[in-house]
């Protein structure tokens, strides 16, 4: 118990000549061991809750913003797109402060410096993350809320299944989120038209008999066709026997997710598809 209390005061003396900090530090190190939990625990399982800040300036810059510019920033009826236009992504910060301060009147651009300093600061933030100038926003661990997205609003499970579950026309995105980021995910579902393979749109074949069939063309050639329809079944047809092939202007992959979706609401849904790779079959 003697040395014991000795090594204790000589600790403490140590800690009091090189210093309170220094202490604070030691005691730190040496109160950190290493642990089963630690050990096993891969950084990819660990979500991070978004910044307070960066989520201000997303909700701020959807009710301020979008209506004009669009929820990506890209544009829309009333606004220019001020997410990847050079002159405006070469802006400073101070410029684009000033802007939203004062208002262009002359482009019809109101002002808004009403919202006060810290929210247009957010919103410059937020920019800043749109046109890829800063880190984008850690996604919400709410993968509940996203499955139902996925199901519901944005309509996904129509064409894709998740562990057995969902339709047949898309690929199977059981193991997408093992290979794939978040920003991955993301571009996937807001840049769907960019991307080769999705652009075509559902074939629809009327047969001599009358029987109608619509789904995604999976083979053709100058004589035949075969048809995946949405409930998953193939139609290998003699081109000869149909009256009618057309196909749908608009792609199966819809391009509307900006305006379908909330910036929130996005963040959900990747949030579902990346819970994916850790769910057991």
């Amino acid at each position: 118990m003697k040395i014991r209390g000795r090594e204790t005061y000589e600790l403490f003396e140590t800690a009091r000549l090189i210093g309170r900090g220094a202490w604070i530090i030691a005691t730190l190190t040496f109160s950190i061991g290493p642990s089963h939990a630690q050990t096993t625990v891969h950084k990819s399982e660990i979500i991070k809750q978004p910044d307070h800040a960066l989520v201000s300036g997303r909700r701020t810059f959807e009710s301020s913003c979008a209506p004009c510019h669009g929820l990506n920033g890209k544009g829309g009826e009333r606004g220019p797109d001020i997410a990847a236009k050079p002159e405006i992504v070469r802006l400073p910060e101070s410029e684009i402060l000033k802007i939203l301060r004062n208002g262009k009147p002359q482009a019809g651009m109101p002002s808004f410096g009403a919202l006060g300093p810290a929210k247009l600061s957010d919103i410059v933030n937020y920019l800043l993350i749109l046109q890829g100038k800063r880190e984008t926003l850690p996604v919400p661990a709410n993968s509940q809320e996203g499955k139902h997205i996925f199901t519901s609003k944005a309509g996904c499970s129509e064409c894709h299944m998740v562990q057995g579950t969902g339709g047949f026309l898309g690929p199977d995105l059981s193991d997408y989120g093992e290979s794939h980021s978040a920003d991955d995910i993301r571009s996937a579902i807001m840049s769907a038209d960019r991307r080769p393979g999705v652009s075509k749109g559902l074939a629809k074949a009327t047969t001599k008999d009358g029987r109608l069939i619509s789904g995604l063309v999976r083979n053709e050639d100058n004589f035949s066709v075969q048809i995946q329809a949405l409930d998953g079944t193939f139609h290998s047809l003699e081109k000869s026997s149909l009256t009618e092939l057309t196909f749908d202007s608009a792609p199966a992959m819809p391009s509307d997710y900006d305006s379908r979706l909330s910036q929130s609401e996005l963040d959900q849904l990747v949030a579902y598809v990346l819970s994916t790779r850790n769910a057991k079959r």
